[in-house]
């Protein structure tokens, strides 16, 4: 069965600090670049995150840029979203998705994905 699977959400309080994991399975996660996406309700999904797995050259929209890092693991067939000093309007569903490689900014903004994860739900929250 070909599937990524998304961890690590949940509740944190506004300056904490989540690590996300994107695990693949049926098929190797280093075949493609990768991307985590967060969807709220009544938005678009939007890119938050991506590395292109080819150079490991690394996109971050502007809201997270100094407080989230992407990596991968390639022994691992998995990859990572660590996110730091957590804001309210970083809650969302996070989902992290296989993507046809490119330039590693477009792939966020117009994802071309091949396997999309379930999300897993951050809520930044007092």
């Amino acid at each position: 069965q070909l599937q990524l699977v998304e961890s690590g959400g949940g509740l944190v309080q506004p300056g904490g600090s989540l690590r996300l994991s994107c695990t693949a399975s049926g098929f190797s996660l280093n075949l493609y670049s990768i991307g985590w996406f967060r969807q709220t309700p009544g938005q678009e999904r939007e890119g938050i995150s991506c590395i292109n797995t080819s150079d490991d050259s690394t996109y971050y929209t502007d809201s997270v840029k100094g407080r989230f890092t992407i990596s991968r693991d390639v022994h691992a067939n998995a990859a990572y979203l660590e996110m730091n000093d957590l804001k309210p309007e970083d809650t969302g569903v996070y989902y992290c998705a296989a993507l046809r490689f490119g330039n590693v900014r477009s792939m966020c903004v117009v994802p071309a994905a091949y396997y999309w994860g379930q999300g897993t739900q951050v809520t930044v929250s007092s």
